[in-house]
């Protein structure tokens, strides 16, 4: 049960320093999104393994994560300190979260759409390679290649292209370009 709640707060914590830029830039530094990703990591791990930590390891972890919290704690309020006071009150209005939660989100809705778009384009391209029989492609026969070799040599002729869009339509080039037997 300790287990579970502290890796719940964990979760927490660690998802509050990854979003520490975009919510509160003044207080973070460029190395909170990696601390916070350790801190998501403990709690992960404190989460799924709740049942394996009891006694001295789940008696380790609580001493851990009391030094983390302290350690948090004072980098935090030293962080505070550095901020000028103009700053410290700009960090309680009320205009200023709404705005920060406001960019939040809609860097939530663009992510989403970037997300959605890519995973679109993934399926369709993985359904892709069933094509119907209209793809477009092209189809090119040179005049040089019949079974008359011999007069192809002798006389140059102008290589032609032709666009066809079914088997029909190659079939009907094959035939007008064989010789006829008489």
């Amino acid at each position: 049960m300790l287990a579970t709640v502290s890796g719940s707060l964990a979760l927490l914590v660690g998802l509050a320093v990854m979003l520490l830029p975009l919510l509160a830039s003044e207080l973070s530094r460029p190395r909170d999104a990696a601390w916070g990703a350790v801190v998501l990591l403990l709690g992960l791990t404190l989460v799924t393994s709740s049942d394996r930590l009891t006694g001295s390891p789940m008696l380790a972890v609580l001493c851990a994560a009391l030094l983390i919290g302290r350690l948090g704690n004072e980098v935090l309020q030293g962080r505070w300190r550095m901020l000028s006071p103009e700053e410290q009150q700009r960090l309680f209005s009320l205009e200023r979260w709404q705005t920060s939660l406001s960019e939040l989100f809609s860097s939530s809705a663009k992510a989403a759409d970037v997300l959605g778009s890519t995973s679109s384009s993934l399926i369709a391209a993985f359904k892709g390679s069933k094509r119907n029989a209209n793809t477009g492609k092209r189809w090119v026969r040179s005049e040089s290649s019949s079974n008359n070799t011999e007069a192809a040599a002798e006389e140059p002729v102008a290589s032609e292209t032709v666009v066809v869009s079914s088997f029909e339509e190659i079939d009907q080039l094959i035939e007008s370009s064989s010789p006829q037997a008489g």
